[in-house]
C-alpha cells in the first residue's frame, strides 16, 4: 500500500462535484489559507450539493493538500515521461491540477483502467501509468532526510526541526500520523448529563460513539455524520472538541468553585471544558482580542447551559477591570502557536508556514506569560499549553519564563494526576501527547505554581 492510501479505494467525483474540488484546491494553493474556510464558503454557494458528494468532496481536497509535494513529484514524473512519447506542448495550470487529482486517485486505489481515458485526453498520449502507483514514485534520486520529507509530503526545513526535537523515528511516526484523518471527538458536557447517558441519547440518533481512553469526558464518533447538525448538539449535550485539547483543559484542574482565567479563549472550547469541570460553579472568565470569537463563545455558553462564564474583549495591552490582579487560582494562557500538532485538520499550515514564523512565536508566547502571571493568587496556578510539538515553543518558553519569574516553580504533572497518568500523558513533567502515540491532535501543557509568599518555592 502507498503512503497516501486511506486503507480502501477512493470513489471518484464526478461533474459539479468534480470541478469544485479542482476549484476548492486551486483557491486553498493561491495562499494556503485555511481549508475549512474555503471549504465552508464554497457549500454555501452550491448548497443543492448532497451530503455524499460534500463529504467526498472534502476528502479529496483534504487529500490533494497534505499530498501536494508528492503528487507534483509524481506528475513531474510521468510528464517526463510522457514528453519522452513526443507529448506535444506544456501542460496548461488546470490540466495539470487535473492530472494531479488522477495521481491522486490512482494513489488511493483507483484502478490503472478507469484513468487511461481522461490521462489520454489530458496528455494526448498513452502512458504507462503503473509508474504512478509504485512505492518511490516521485521520488527521483532523493535521498535521506530530504527523501523522507518528500515521501511524506513536507517541507524538509519542517521535517528537519521535527527530527532534531523527537528523533527520526518519532518524527517520521508523527508526520505519518499527520497525514491520517482526524477522527471525530466530542466532549460531553457533564453539567447536562454524564458520558455514559450522552452514548444513549446519540445511539437514539443513529449516532454509534466510544469512550475515549485518555479523557474521562470525550467520545469518539464511529458513525460518520454532521455533528453540529445533530439535535443533541443543539441541546448542548455535548462540544466538538480533540481528546488532547480537553486533556489541556483537566490539566488546569480547577479547585472546586475556583476562579479561572482563560487567557487566550478564541471561541472558547477549553473555557466552556473548564466551565463544565467546575459543574457550572465557580467564575470563568474568557479574554480574547478577537471579539467575534467571544460572541461565538457566549451563544455556546448559553447553548451548553453554563452561567458561570464571562467574556471580554482585551483592547492592546489593557486588561478589563474584571481581571484584578493576584485574584485568580488558575489562568490559563493556550498560547498562539505554530500549530504543527494539529497538521491532520490543518493541512494546508505545512504549506503555510514559514521558518521565520514558527521563530517569531516563542517572544510573543513569552510576552503573554508575562502579562497574565500576574493575575495568579499566591498558591495559585499559570498553566501554559500549545498545540505544536517543537521544543522552541514549548519547553524552552517554560525556561525562558521561569528564568525571569522565579516566584514561579515548575508543578509536575504526576503531582495532578499521578506518576502512571502523568507518565502515559508526557514525560510525568508535561502533558505531551501525539497523534502517532495517543491518537490525538499533538498538544503540550505545563504548570507553574505560584509560591505563597515571595521567596518561597
Amino acid at each position: 500500500m502507498n503512503e497516501s492510501r486511506a486503507g480502501c479505494p477512493v470513489r471518484r467525483l464526478g461533474g459539479q462535484a468534480r470541478a469544485l474540488a479542482l476549484e476548492i484546491a486551486a483557491e486553498a494553493r493561491a495562499e494556503w489559507g485555511f481549508l475549512t474556510d474555503i471549504i465552508a464558503a464554497a457549500f454555501r454557494a452550491n448548497r443543492q450539493l448532497g451530503s455524499g458528494d460534500r463529504r467526498l468532496i472534502s476528502e479529496t481536497v483534504y487529500g490533494l493538500v497534505r499530498w501536494e509535494r508528492r503528487l507534483e513529484a509524481v506528475v513531474d514524473e510521468l510528464l517526463a515521461a510522457a514528453q519522452g512519447r513526443g507529448m506535444p506542448e506544456p501542460l496548461s495550470p488546470a490540466a495539470r491540477q487535473e492530472l494531479k487529482l488522477i495521481v491522486y486517485e490512482l494513489r488511493n486505489g483507483l484502478p490503472v483502467d478507469a484513468a487511461k481515458a481522461d490521462v489520454r485526453r489530458i496528455l494526448r498520449r498513452d502512458v504507462d501509468l503503473a509508474m504512478v502507483t509504485a512505492d518511490d514514485a516521485g521520488l527521483g534520486r532523493s535521498a535521506g532526510l530530504e527523501r523522507e520529507a518528500l515521501r511524506l509530503s513536507y517541507p524538509t526545513w519542517m521535517m528537519d526541526r521535527l527530527v532534531t526535537d523527537l528523533g527520526e523515528a518519532d518524527a517520521l511516526g508523527l508526520a505519518a500520523a499527520m497525514n491520517g484523518r482526524a477522527p471525530l471527538t466530542v466532549r460531553s458536557n457533564g453539567v447536562k448529563l454524564s458520558r455514559e447517558e450522552l452514548v444513549v441519547r446519540l445511539a437514539e440518533e443513529g449516532v454509534l460513539a466510544q469512550p475515549t481512553e485518555l479523557s474521562p469526558t470525550g467520545l469518539v464518533f464511529e458513525t460518520r455524520v454532521n455533528a453540529f447538525g445533530l439535535s443533541a448538539f443543539r441541546d448542548g449535550l455535548f462540544e466538538v472538541m480533540d481528546e488532547g485539547s480537553q486533556l489541556v483543559a483537566e490539566a488546569v484542574a480547577p479547585p472546586p468553585r475556583g476562579r479561572v482565567v482563560d487567557a487566550c479563549a478564541g471561541a472558547g472550547g477549553k473555557t466552556l471544558a473548564l466551565a463544565a469541570l467546575l459543574d457550572g460553579q465557580g467564575r470563568i472568565l474568557a479574554l480574547d482580542s478577537n471579539g467575534k470569537k467571544l460572541e461565538e463563545l457566549r451563544r455556546r455558553s448559553r447553548r451548553a447551559g453554563l452561567s458561570n462564564v464571562a467574556a471580554r474583549e482585551v483592547r492592546g495591552a489593557k486588561l478589563p477591570a474584571e481581571a484584578k490582579l493576584g485574584a485568580w487560582d488558575r489562568v490559563l494562557v493556550d498560547a498562539p502557536c505554530s500549530g504543527l500538532g494539529t497538521l491532520r485538520r490543518n493541512p494546508e499550515a505545512r504549506w503555510r508556514l514559514l521558518p521565520k514564523t514558527v521563530d517569531g512565536f516563542p517572544a510573543q508566547q513569552i510576552s503573554l506569560m508575562v502579562t497574565y502571571a500576574p493575575l495568579v493568587a499566591p498558591g495559585g496556578r499559570l498553566v501554559y499549553a500549545t498545540c505544536t510539538v517543537l521544543r522552541q515553543e514549548n519547553e524552552s518558553v517554560v525556561e525562558r519564563f521561569l528564568a525571569e519569574r522565579p516566584d514561579f516553580v515548575l508543578m509536575p504533572l504526576k503531582e495532578i494526576w499521578g506518576k502512571e497518568r502523568a507518565g502515559r500523558l508526557g514525560d510525568g513533567t508535561y502533558l505531551k501527547v501525539f497523534p502517532h502515540r495517543h491518537g490525538s491532535d499533538g498538544f503540550f501543557a505545563a504548570v507553574l505554581r505560584l509560591a505563597r509568599t515571595q521567596g518561597q518555592g
